[in-house]
């Protein structure tokens, strides 16, 4: 399975960013889909994730900012960042049964 993440950019607080992530080279039937992050100096953690038949998970600090969804016919997970802080800095990954892992897309809020 491949992963490619897209959409990161830099935005200024408050404003909204939505990541995508594609899967390709088998079925998209990985029941777990997610997205973690990792600050600079900062390990990486968890953000939010979703099964294949739409159950939702998120880190608490992302709770009511942050919605994931998945495209099952598109093989696409995505993201929607709404009312960014510059702590959500960071490269996000997506990942599939946290077996396999996109590149990661940086994403930068400035304040």
């Amino acid at each position: 399975v491949q992963l490619q993440a897209s959409g990161g950019g830099l935005v200024q607080a408050g404003e909204s960013l939505r990541l995508s992530c594609t899967a390709s080279g088998r079925t998209f039937s990985s029941n777990f889909m997610g997205w973690f992050r990792q600050a600079p100096g900062k390990e990486r953690e968890f953000v939010a994730s979703i099964s294949w038949s739409g159950s939702t998970a998120y880190e608490d600090s992302v709770k009511g900012r942050f919605t994931i969804s998945r495209d099952n016919a598109k093989n696409t997970v995505y993201l929607q960042m709404n009312s960014l802080k510059p702590e959500d800095t960071a490269v996000y990954y997506c990942t599939a049964d946290a077996s396999y892992w996109g590149k990661g897309t940086l994403v930068t809020v400035s304040s």
